[in-house]
């Protein structure tokens, strides 16, 4: 044991004399440890939200009936179920409009609520009387009682004056989720003596079959261990989990680099522990712990910045789940313990595999062998056709997975095999251009240049494939950001073609909008709109009711039809369908669907499919008049107008004037198009921020592969400067063959990156949300990338060329009396 600690303390000294090394290690451990803990602790967030909602008065993961052909059903079936021993209780689930704001509301029974669904929290006994009798409660969560600025025990008012129960705060609620008791929701939305669903408890007893009571008037829906939402935003945290581990790795390659520096300057202090009788084994397990100590301290201080990170990021991560799948996040992090060990965990096995090589390699190396500074770099050059037949086997991987996947998974796969065969095969690619470099050089310092740029390979090669994953990433994802920019916008033109858009608060005050509109001279046209919701296929599904006019005709962003199709839209027995829709179930045009309408099915044909970018839900277009003839409860409040340049800012302060309307109830086409292109600028500041991280750490991968290259490449450098080349025009020599190197990778990095673009863009957006976006290529962004990665480089290289410039004559002389 004694042994042990003096062995340690030796090993420990060399970071006292060398603070910088164990900066550029702590620096390499720790932003691993914070990209990677913080995208997790996102996640984390994102999850325990989704179980909050999964869990709210038994959600998904409980089994339940439901309507066979419509969202509603008689509550009769209810009290036959019951009175046959079915351990059912009723909910009703529907939206209700508070200040211009959606809000879901959910009515339950607390006293049939079986316990294994789920308690009803709040609602005690002692509270049991005030939750269900006149004018009762309405529990929400903190967040939801914060969006509607009101207190505790405050009454809020719906759009169409109705005045809500008192408000009840409950943490255990999901925020924009109204509770209430089932009578008092059947008021509000005017659903009286019907039901969504009955939730199902333990059967303490036999009871009749399903069928033997209500026959085929209801369905049973098996408890599903994954929520919708999770299904929905299972891409998105995909995506980042993708991102955190890029990152990950890239930090990685610093320790790898730290450890290497530091191990090659210590091999004199191992050769004489080893010669005074310090066993190899003793010598690794003591390198182990000095490196599990290290990691715990990198590992606790990147916690704290993951944390940081998650915070700092939370709020665009909420917003563009909100945005894209109507996920309610709240905005404060809150972490469980499992976090904090598994972020211990990750920078401690991280270190260790960064090291992995250099240990074993270290162990396996004769005694006088540690002498030679080289014996690495020489063992990793015999490794370079191996490791390029191992790149070749995992791009034929990414083919198999491209060919036979039909999964978003697999999609990743094609990915990941994709930039780990480009990442293995570079050191081979480099060294074929350097060898041609070479062969073509002119003088013997040309010749040189080159013959020593493929000597410094060994060293450089992780670095550089840090530098090329981050580089071709940051190409493949600003291509894909930049593509669906592109599409959004024309995207959005045709979806937002109407000059003002009209929200009222109840139908009647619509009647009157429009008689008045009527009366106006400068509205050229009024278009109403109208949307029912129902299920298709055991998915929600969206039935958009559109006018025929030639505003839709003109710009609706068809992606392929029938001929003739708006004018066969018009009796309401076709529609169109969502690009979404259409990859999920498999649809063509003039194929049937039967959408579940509460008179019964309605079958359409299909005309047309069309882009419906960020919606998670799947949708359906029809004629207008058809729609409210199969769904006479759906709200008649939605208009577009069409109104004369010029005359939409008078209008629209004439409507706020006249109706008492404002900026969430009517608003302009150029409004409503900003707020969209600020949403997707922030679903994607996200991505931004994961991709400036990961260049910035393959920056300083590279810098400390330079720095652990500096002093070793000495006895190079001694020579020339003996024969008459002076410090600076060394320096400029290095700083030229890193820059060469450098753009080697950057121009590799750019075919890569687009074929990663279109990998996303493909496959991976098809699978994770239904839709193919074209493929843009921004030749600008490109050069600017190239430019960043040149910058890097630069500033890579700055520091050691900086001091090979100013290093005294005496340094370099010393190197021909040197044992190397």
């Amino acid at each position: 044991m004694k042994r042990a600690l003096w062995t340690l303390a030796v090993l420990l000294s060399h970071w006292r004399r060398h603070p910088m090394q164990l900066a550029t290690l702590l620096i390499g451990l720790i932003s691993a440890t914070a990209l990677w803990s913080g995208v997790q602790a996102l996640n984390q967030q994102a999850r325990t939200s989704y179980d909050r909602a999964a869990a709210t008065f038994g959600g998904t993961r409980t089994a339940m009936l439901v309507g066979r052909d419509s969202p509603a059903f008689p509550q009769q079936l209810f009290v036959d179920l019951r009175r046959a021993g079915w351990p059912v209780s009723p909910a009703l689930e529907g939206r209700i409009q508070i200040g211009g704001r959606s809000f879901r509301l959910l009515g339950i029974e607390p006293v049939t609520l079986p316990r294994e669904v789920g308690s009803a929290p709040g609602v005690e006994t002692s509270n049991l009387q005030a939750f269900m009798t006149p004018p009762g409660q309405m529990l929400v969560a903190p967040e939801t009682l914060s969006d509607l600025k009101l207190t505790e025990g405050a009454t809020a008012v719906t759009n169409g004056g109705v005045t809500l129960p008192p408000l009840r705060v409950q943490t255990q609620l999901v925020p924009g989720v109204l509770v209430v008791d089932i009578g008092i929701a059947q008021t509000l939305l005017k659903m009286p003596d019907q039901l969504s669903r009955l939730l199902i408890g333990k059967a303490k007893g036999k009871h009749p079959s399903l069928e033997n009571v209500v026959g085929d008037k209801l369905r049973l829906v098996a408890p599903d261990a994954e929520t919708d939402l999770e299904r929905l935003t299972d891409s998105f945290h995909l995506n980042l989990t993708a991102f955190g581990l890029l990152s990950f790795f890239v930090g990685l390659f610093i320790v790898n680099s730290a450890i290497g520096l530091a191990f090659e300057q210590r091999l004199p202090t191992l050769r004489t522990l080893r010669a005074c009788g310090v066993s190899a084994r003793m010598l690794n397990s003591v390198m182990v712990i000095e490196l599990v100590s290290l990691a715990l301290l990198a590992g606790l201080i990147g916690l704290v910045c993951g944390y940081l990170i998650a915070a700092t990021l939370l709020p665009d991560v909420a917003a563009s789940l909100r945005g894209l799948y109507g996920a309610q996040i709240p905005g404060q992090l809150t972490l469980k313990g499992e976090w904090w060990l598994a972020g211990i965990a990750i920078s401690i096995l991280g270190a260790l595999a960064a090291a992995a090589t250099s240990l074993t390699k270290a162990l396996r190396l004769p005694l006088l062998a540690t002498a030679q500074p080289y014996a690495w770099q020489q063992a990793q050059r015999r490794w370079l056709m191996f490791q390029s037949a191992v790149a070749l086997s995992v791009f034929a991987a990414a083919g198999a997975f491209l060919l036979f996947g039909d999964s978003l998974v697999s999609g990743f796969a094609v990915l990941a095999a994709l930039l780990l065969g480009a990442a293995l095969i570079l050191p081979m690619l480099l060294e074929v251009v350097l060898a041609f470099g070479q062969r073509h050089a002119r003088g013997p310092l040309s010749t040189w240049f080159w013959a020593d740029s493929r000597q410094q390979l060994s060293g450089l090669s992780l670095a550089l494939m840090a530098l090329l994953l981050a580089l071709a990433v940051n190409v493949g994802v600003g291509t894909m950001v930049g593509s669906f920019n592109r599409t959004f916008l024309v995207w959005l033109d045709g979806r937002l073609a109407a000059d003002v858009y009209i929200s009222a608060s109840s139908n009647a005050q619509a009647t009157e909008i429009r008689n008045w509109l009527r009366e106006r001279p400068e509205v050229e046209a009024i278009l109403p709109g109208g949307r029912a919701d129902t299920q298709l296929a055991g998915a929600p599904l969206e039935v958009l009711g559109l006018p025929d006019h030639t505003t839709y005709r003109d710009s609706w962003p068809l992606l392929e039809s029938a001929p003739n199709a708006w004018t066969r839209l018009r009796p309401g027995t076709t529609c169109l369908v969502s690009e979404q829709l259409a990859r999920r179930l498999k649809l063509s045009i003039g194929d049937r669907i039967d959408i579940p309408a509460p008179g019964g099915n309605w079958t359409l044909e299909i005309v047309g499919i069309y882009a419906d970018y960020g919606n998670p839900k799947s949708q359906i277009a029809v004629n207008y008049a058809a729609l409210t003839r199969r769904f006479p409860e759906v709200p008649l409040t939605r208009m577009g107008l069409r109104v004369a340049p010029g005359q939409i800012p008078a209008l629209i302060t004439a409507l706020q004037e006249k109706f008492g309307l404002d900026d969430r109830n009517v608003a302009d086409q150029a409004t409503m198009k900003a707020e969209s292109k600020r949403i997707f600028n922030r679903t994607f500041s996200v991505t931004a921020a994961l991709n400036a991280f990961t260049l910035g750490v393959a920056g300083i991968a590279l810098l400390t592969s330079l720095l652990t290259l500096s002093n070793s490449r000495l006895p190079q450098l001694a020579p020339l400067w003996a024969i008459g080349i002076t410090r600076r025009r060394l320096a400029a020599i290095e700083l030229l063959k890193t820059m060469s190197v450098a753009l080697i990778t950057a121009l590799f990095a750019l075919p890569l990156g687009l074929l990663v673009a279109w990998c996303l863009l493909a496959i991976v957006n098809v699978k994770a949300f239904g839709w193919r976006l074209p493929f843009h290529v921004f030749p600008a962004q490109l050069l600017w990338l190239v430019g960043v990665a040149m910058a890097a480089a630069f500033c890579a290289a700055a520091l050691p060329v900086m001091r090979l410039a100013r290093m005294q004559p005496a340094s370099l002389i010393r190197i021909f009396a040197n044992e190397r």
